[in-house]
C-alpha cells in the first residue's frame, strides 16, 4: 500500500485564553480531519524525547529514520537554496536580525519585525556582498523573508557557537543578547572559523544599520534589518537513510534540503514574494499555492513513488507570534482546500497517511516545546467518533511514539 506522511510545521499547541482555554486544532472546524481521525489510529509523538525541545531539523531527520544528532542545519539550508557544498565548506543558517548596537549587542526582534520584504532582503544582501571584506571566499544568499544562508568555501570547522541570540544553548531558552561565536575546542582551525565569522558579523552591522534601505523602515516605523546572525553550522554532510521510493513537496530551504539529502525526488515552487511588508497576507498566498501544488503533484507525479513527504511550513509562524485566531484560519484553510481532497484520493486510490508535525509551537510560549504532537494513522477502517485534537490522540491506541520509529510503525520504512 502506498503511503503518504503529511507534516504540519509547529501544530502541537497549549490552551490559549484567546480561544477559552482551547488548542488551535480543538478550537478549528475540521470536518476532513475529523474524518480521518474516525477512521484511523491515534497517538501522541514525541519527535526525538520526552526531554529535548526540537527544532524543525532534528525533528525531521528523525522522523525519517535517522538518529537527531546527525542534523545539520546549515548543510541542509545551503543544499536546499540550491547551492553545491564541498568537504570543508561552513554552511550556516542566517537571520536578519534587529539590535540596538554593537557594543550592547541587545537583541530587539531575530526576525526584523518579519517586515523585510524580498527587494529589500536583495538589495542588502548585494551590499553585503559588495562591502563586506574578510580573507576567504564567501557566498551570503538571502532565500525566504527574513532567511538566508552563509558560506565559507575552504576547510573550516562547524564545532563553533551559534551566534543567533534564541539557538545559544540547548535547553531553548531565548538570550537577549547577542553572543560572537566562539570555538567548542582547542583546535587553531577552529579558533580561525571563529574570528572570519565574527569578523563578517561585525561588517555586517557596519555596513547594514545605516543602510538606505533600514533608513527608510525607520522612517516607516519598521525595525531595521542591521545585522546577520548565524546558527546550525555544519561542514560535513550527513548521511542520511537514502529514501529513493519517496517524493516530497517541500517549499521551504531547510526541508528541500533534507529531503535531497534523503535521496528524495523534491517538486517544489518558488515561494510568493513579500511586497508589502503584511507577512500574513504572504503566508496565506504561500499556503495556498502550497496546497493547489501538493494537490497537483498528488494527481500527476505521487503514482511512480511509494511514498510522498508533504510539509507545510505556515502553521507554524502564528505559535512564534502568539496569533492563535491565525493558527486556527490555517488550520481550517488546510482543512477545507487540502484534507478534503488527500480524504477523496486516499479513499478511491486505497494510501494509507499519517499526519502529524515536527514540533509543537504553543502560541503562548512563542516558542518551540517539548509537548508531544497528535499523530493519526489512516487505514479508512471505521471507528469512534474523534477529532485530530492533542487531547483526542493523546487517549489513542497507539499511545507514545518517538519520532524515529514513527515509519516503521507504519511501514513506510520497506
Amino acid at each position: 500500500m502506498k503511503g503518504i506522511l503529511v507534516i504540519l510545521d509547529g501544530i502541537g499547541d497549549l490552551d490559549c485564553k484567546q480561544l477559552g482555554g482551547k488548542t488551535p486544532l480543538e478550537a478549528a472546524k475540521t470536518p476532513n480531519l475529523d474524518f480521518f481521525a474516525s477512521h484511523a489510529k491515534l497517538g501522541y509523538l514525541y519527535p526525538i524525547n520526552e526531554k529535548i525541545v526540537p527544532g524543525s531539523d532534528n525533528a525531521v531527520i528523525s522522523i525519517l529514520g535517522n538518529n537527531f544528532s546527525l542534523s545539520s542545519r546549515g548543510q541542509f539550508e545551503a543544499i536546499g537554496a540550491g547551492f553545491k557544498l564541498q568537504r570543508g565548506d561552513l554552511a550556516l543558517r542566517t537571520n536578519f536580525n534587529t539590535i540596538n548596537n554593537l557594543d550592547e549587542g541587545k537583541v530587539i526582534d531575530r526576525r526584523a519585525g518579519r517586515t523585510l520584504t524580498t527587494k529589500e532582503a536583495i538589495i542588502l544582501g548585494k551590499s553585503i556582498k559588495k562591502l563586506a571584506r574578510i580573507p576567504v571566499k564567501f557566498i551570503f544568499q538571502p532565500t525566504i523573508q527574513h532567511r538566508g544562508v552563509l558560506i565559507f568555501r575552504g576547510g573550516f570547522s562547524d564545532n563553533i557557537t551559534n551566534t543567533d541570540s534564541h539557538y545559544l544553548n540547548s535547553k531553548g531558552k531565548v538570550g537577549s543578547k547577542f553572543k560572537f561565536s566562539q570555538p567548542l575546542d582547542e583546535d587553531d582551525n577552529t579558533q580561525y572559523t571563529c574570528n572570519i565569522l565574527n569578523e563578517f558579523i561585525a561588517q555586517s552591522y557596519k555596513i547594514l544599520n545605516n543602510h538606505p534601505v533600514n533608513i527608510e523602515r525607520r522612517k516607516k516605523g519598521m525595525m531595521p534589518a542591521n545585522i546577520i546572525l548565524t546558527r546550525g553550522a555544519g561542514s560535513e554532510t550527513p548521511k542520511l537513510k537514502q529514501m529513493k521510493n519517496w517524493c516530497s513537496v517541500a517549499y521551504m530551504p531547510l526541508e528541500k534540503g533534507i529531503a535531497k539529502v534523503a535521496g528524495m525526488q523534491v517538486f517544489s515552487f518558488n515561494y510568493p514574494k513579500l511586497k508589502k511588508h503584511d507577512v500574513y497576507a504572504t503566508l496565506y498566498q504561500g499556503l495556498d499555492t502550497a496546497i493547489k501544488f501538493s494537490a497537483k503533484i498528488m494527481k500527476k507525479k505521487f503514482k511512480k513513488f511509494d511514498y510522498a513527504y508533504l510539509h507545510f511550513k505556515e502553521t507554524d509562524i502564528p505559535g512564534h507570534d502568539n496569533k492563535p485566531h491565525d493558527k486556527v484560519k490555517m488550520i481550517e484553510i488546510l482543512d477545507n482546500k487540502f484534507f478534503s481532497q488527500l480524504k477523496d484520493y486516499a479513499i478511491k486510490n486505497r494510501v494509507k497517511v499519517v499526519v502529524t508535525g515536527d514540533h509543537s509551537t504553543p502560541c503562548k510560549l512563542k516558542n518551540h516545546s517539548a509537548d508531544p504532537l497528535p499523530v493519526l494513522i489512516f487505514d479508512n477502517k471505521k471507528r469512534k467518533e474523534k477529532r485530530f485534537t492533542e487531547s483526542d490522540c493523546k487517549k489513542g491506541e497507539l499511545g507514545k511514539i518517538f519520532g524515529k520509529e514513527l515509519l516503521k510503525k507504519v511501514g513506510f520504512d520497506k
